[in-house]
């Protein structure tokens, strides 16, 4: 049920890109005490335009929408998933946004039902 999506404006190269998402899915799991089975994880394909700060310089958007995404693990979040698009991705914590979203069971489907 924990979906992470990346948006950057910095190319990955494809075995880069398999990594990460490999990566983010073991660190969501893990951070959010989930069964990885349930993870997803997307990375867009980049170069995506995104002019922050004024800036054209290596970017990245994250959501993280989850069922229960406890209000008091974002922080924790905010620096396990920055410091993973840092390293495998080369874009610095401070030109990388992320919106976490807790998402309702009854809005969120799966196996032709809901959670």
């Amino acid at each position: 049920m924990p979906y992470l999506k990346v948006q950057t404006s910095r190319p990955p190269s494809p075995e880069q890109a398999g990594e990460f998402v490999r990566r983010a899915s073991r660190e969501v799991a893990e951070a959010l005490g989930k069964s990885e089975n349930y993870v997803m994880v997307t990375l867009e394909p980049a170069p995506l335009a995104m002019l922050f700060a004024g800036s054209d310089e290596p970017a990245a958007y994250l959501e993280l929408k989850s069922i229960g995404l406890p209000e008091d693990r974002t922080a924790g979040l905010s620096e396990r998933l920055c410091n993973l698009v840092e390293e495998a991705l080369g874009v610095p914590a401070g030109r990388t946004y992320i919106e976490f979203a807790d998402a309702a069971r009854h809005l969120w489907g799966w196996n032709r039902r809901t959670f």
